[in-house]
C-alpha cells in the first residue's frame, strides 16, 4: 500500500498525504507546500508516507 501512496504523493501529494494521516496539520501544511512550489509537497508527502509507517 505504500508504494500507491508514494506513487499518488509524487503525482498529488496532498493526496498521498490524505491516504496516510487524514485531515490533519500535515495535509494543512502539504496543501501550503504544494501551492508555494510542487517539488516541497512531494518531499513533505513521501516524509510523512515514511515517517508515520
Amino acid at each position: 500500500m505504500d508504494v500507491i501512496r508514494i506513487i499518488l504523493a509524487i503525482l498529488l501529494p496532498p493526496v498521498g498525504v490524505f491516504l496516510q494521516v487524514g485531515f490533519g496539520m500535515h495535509f494543512w501544511i502539504n496543501i501550503l507546500l504544494t501551492i508555494l512550489g510542487y517539488i516541497p509537497g512531494i518531499i513533505h508527502a513521501i516524509w510523512v508516507i515514511v515517517k508515520y509507517d
